[in-house]
């Protein structure tokens, strides 16, 4: 037997690696699995041309616990190690780089994550054990080996009677972490990491049901036998051909993902590129609410079908983080810093073919089946927003296919609601002002007040649209956007007829002195006085557009400059001085009655808006009934 000490100048590399490693000390067995894989793939390679005079057969790689000895085992049927190749990687490539690793990676190692740096992979085996054995046999004729580590650089090497070809990895768990002795933890484990591994991993067995023979009685129990518990699916969806995939294909891959999700997703888009680098994948669009901090299940990372993160940030653009599904890319390394991923070139175009794959989809959706799209926009809508307002190339492709709803249920493109609008809703700025709501029920009255024009409104509810309507405004000439409930409609769309007033400037002055003295100083309302159709309301409550605005974008990020989150609501009460109960108000001898009216006009304003609540309601209702009477 001979023994030595591993390559490295440092003593404490296998504390450190434990220290540093230890907040993710379960990827252990991903690394383990991972290393098995490969020399599985590497064997088939080698068959295949013709360097391996071996049969590659149907191997497996087997997971196997032995809670009473306190031992885990991996064991594969691949390419195995001779002494020589022992000797190189695991006693010197292993640590080839670990002197860099001490002075480079001691201070930020637990962020930058430094497996994979330096082939540190295999000896992630010393987070959670204490003595690591490795038994081999190479493919090549020579005689199998038996590797033992204690967790310091001292090992030793011999002969091993080892038969098969592969390679055995036996794990003598450390007390602190016999969590690794638990079945379910290891399922678990392999669930997480090794789903969709390209070989299949074997842990434990499982009793399969047989089919009852010829002539069974109906009563007799079925048959049934033992078999392989194979934890993972070899050949995943992503990794095969469009072509080769129909469409339950890739929802019931979908159900496989995310077993605990029960409604279809919308649809799926398949992402397959090898130039200038290698993708494939799948991401599917789920029904989205209007809620942007729910997310349950997130994209997952993989490279070659290991997985590594469903933290995709910096890989997949942003607005896309809220979709489903799988990227898989040899081009990203297994750990990685964010720093590093967003200065790294190929994250870069991986992220930009992302998002031109996803908008050349939205389009193709958009133009093959228009109705269909036009039904699913709700649910997609939000992603489609985020991705406008954050992706200047995603603006560009979704300006064909974002669509803009009418409160009627009509839809249409930017180009085609111009078209429609611009003929009644130009004002004599030569600018086109396209009407808006956000909440059909509670802007009712304005909605119907404006169709009532020949206006067109539109719907827009989620919690992105003032951000949205910022950039459209700054992006495209001539166009501004305005709630309904901004101002009178008259003033939202300004033409050149304007009213001419029934009141003095002298009748003017005293109404609005009226007003502030029934309303109190410290009121939320600005009084303005327009004249206006005299069937119009007579009272009409707006909020300005520009603080509304300001304040609903400060609440879903931005717009925090104006520093407009504690200010207080700020409503125009606009006063229509043709109306005849104004010039009631106005020309009212009694005090009581003058303020009687004008309370009663302003809770009609104010239960118009939906403002009227609690007392004020009460009030109100009360006051109504006294006025039946």
């Amino acid at each position: 037997m001979a023994t030595g000490k591993i390559n490295v100048s440092v003593d404490n590399i296998f504390p450190l690696i434990k220290k540093f490693l230890y907040s993710d000390h379960e990827i252990f067995l991903r690394e383990l699995i991972s290393n098995a894989t490969d020399a599985t793939l590497k064997l088939k390679h080698l068959t295949a041309i013709g360097e391996a005079k071996v049969e590659y057969g149907n191997p497996i790689i087997e997971v196997k616990v032995d809670k009473k000895g306190k031992k885990l085992h991996v064991i594969d049927q691949g390419l195995g190690m001779t002494e020589e190749e022992v000797k190189k990687y695991i006693n010197e490539v292993a640590f080839s780089g670990a002197e860099e690793f001490l002075n480079k990676y001691e201070d930020s190692a637990k962020d930058a994550g430094i497996i994979g740096h330096f082939g540190l992979g295999f000896y992630s085996a010393f987070m959670v054990a204490h003595k690591v054995e490795i038994i081999t046999k190479s493919f090549k004729d020579e005689p199998a080996v038996h590797w033992t580590c204690d967790g310091s650089p001292n090992f030793s090497i011999e002969e091993s009677d080892k038969k098969e070809r592969g390679t055995e990895i036996i794990l003598h768990i450390a007390d602190d972490s016999t969590e690794f002795l638990e079945d379910s933890r290891i399922s678990e484990l392999l669930r997480k990491y090794n789903k969709f591994m390209p070989v299949p991993i074997k842990f434990g067995t499982k009793t399969e049901t047989l089919p009852k023979p010829e002539g069974a009685k109906e009563d007799d129990p079925a048959p049934t036998k033992e078999v392989d518990n194979i934890v993972n699916n070899p050949n995943p969806a992503w990794t095969k051909q469009p072509t080769d995939l129909k469409e339950e294909d890739y929802k019931s891959f979908y159900r496989e993902l995310y077993p605990m999700q029960f409604e279809e997703p919308l649809f799926h888009i398949h992402l397959n590129v090898d130039y200038p680098f290698n993708l494939t994948g799948i991401l599917y669009f789920p029904k989205l609410t209007n809620d942007l901090n729910i997310q349950k299940d997130k994209i997952q990372l993989y490279q070659n079908q290991v997985f590594v993160t469903d933290n995709v940030e910096g890989i997949v653009p942003e607005f896309l983080t809220m979709l489903r599904g799988v990227i898989d890319s040899p081009d990203i390394p297994l750990n990685v810093s964010r720093s590093y991923l967003q200065a790294d070139g190929a994250v870069k175009k991986i992220s930009s073919y992302i998002t031109r794959k996803v908008a050349d989809k939205l389009n193709s959706l958009f133009k093959n089946d228009r109705e269909d799209f036009e039904k699913k926009w709700n649910d997609i809508k939000i992603v489609i927003e985020y991705g406008m307002l954050s992706e200047e190339k995603f603006f560009e492709k979704a300006d064909k296919f974002a669509l803009y709803p009418t409160v009627d249920g009509a839809y249409y493109t930017f180009e085609e609601l111009q078209e429609k609008i611009k003929a009644n809703q130009t004002d004599k700025d030569d600018k086109l002002v396209i009407l808006y709501a956000s909440d059909k029920e509670a802007q009712h009255s304005y909605i119907e007040t404006a169709k009532s024009k020949g206006y067109e409104v539109l719907l827009l509810d989620s919690p992105i649209i003032g951000h949205l309507m910022q950039k459209m405004e700054t992006t495209k000439e001539k166009i501004s956007f305005a709630r309904v409930d901004a101002d009178h409609i008259d003033k939202l769309i300004q033409k050149e007829d304007t009213q001419i007033s029934k009141l003095s400037d002298e009748e003017k002055e005293k109404l609005k002195a009226d007003l502030e003295a029934v309303f109190g100083e410290k009121s939320n309302y600005t009084v303005q006085l327009e004249a206006m159709d005299s069937d119009a309301s007579p009272f009409v409550i707006t909020e300005p557009e520009f603080l509304r605005r300001m304040k609903e974008m400060q609440q879903t990020g931005g717009g925090g400059m104006f520093g407009m989150g504690n200010m207080p609501e700020m409503y125009n009460l606009i006063v229509n001085t043709n109306h005849e109960l104004v010039g009631e108000i106005l020309n009212t001898k009694t005090a009581k009655k003058k303020e009687r009216l004008i309370n009663q006009s302003l809770d009609l304003a104010k239960l118009s808006k939906g403002l009227l609540k609690g007392a004020e309601l009460t009030n109100f209702i009360k006051r109504s009934y006294e006025m039946v009477k």
